[in-house]
Order: C-alpha cells, then sequence, then structure tokens
C-alpha cells in the first residue's frame, strides 16, 4: 500500500463521514434523536457509492479491502470521540442504525471494488 492510498483512505473516509456528521447535526433540530440515523443513511448510501465510483480508483479488489477497514476505523474512531464522548447521549448511541452504518461502511467498499475489479 502507497502513501497515495492511505492520503486517498484516510480523505475520503473523513470526509464521508464529516458528511453524515454535519447532517445529524443540522437534523438534530427536527427529528427524535432515535430517527436522525435512519434520515441520514440514504444521503450517506448514495455519498459513498458516488465517491467510490467518481473518486476511487484503485489498482485492486485487495486494496478495495483495505479501504473497506480504513473507514470502517475512521467510522468508528470519530463516532466514539466526536459523538459518544463529546455529546455523551442521555439513552446512548449505540443503536441498530449505528450497527447498519458500520456494516454498510465495510461492505460498500468491498461490493463496489468487487464489481470494478471484475469489469477489468
Amino acid at each position: 500500500m502507497t502513501g497515495k492510498f492511505f492520503k486517498t483512505a484516510l480523505l475520503w473516509g473523513f470526509i464521508l463521514w464529516l458528511f453524515g456528521y454535519i447532517m445529524g447535526i443540522a437534523f438534530y433540530a427536527f427529528l427524535p434523536a432515535s430517527m436522525i440515523g435512519w434520515v441520514i443513511m440514504p444521503f450517506g448510501i448514495i455519498a459513498t457509492i458516488w465517491v467510490l465510483y467518481k473518486k476511487i480508483e484503485l489498482a485492486n479488489y485487495k486494496q478495495y479491502v483495505m479501504l473497506a477497514f480504513v473507514w470502517l476505523v475512521i467510522a468508528v474512531f470519530c463516532d466514539y470521540f466526536l459523538l459518544v464522548k463529546l455529546f455523551n447521549p442521555v439513552d446512548g448511541y449505540y443503536k441498530l442504525d449505528v450497527y447498519v452504518y458500520y456494516f454498510l461502511t465495510f461492505i460498500l467498499p468491498l461490493y463496489v471494488g468487487y464489481l470494478k475489479t471484475t469489469k477489468k
């Protein structure tokens, strides 16, 4: 893995996480906390797929696997330190929507990577 790979993986992983974070803060004024993740998720899926198809070009499937791990670590780390620790939600943070989000954060790069690398 090259420095370019990690720079791209970290940059886009953080941008996608930040996109959801900002949307969550914006929706906090309008939605119950228990619904925010479910409302944001379709936007996050679309944004992630767009980034994977338009902005990420990796040489092989193994790099997409590594990308999935990097993005998952970014999501878990940033959620814990910038949501759980910072806001300390009264009813907790880790619910089904968060686990689905983590699952998709890992699976989408694998799926799109499979589609992109089998075309070659």
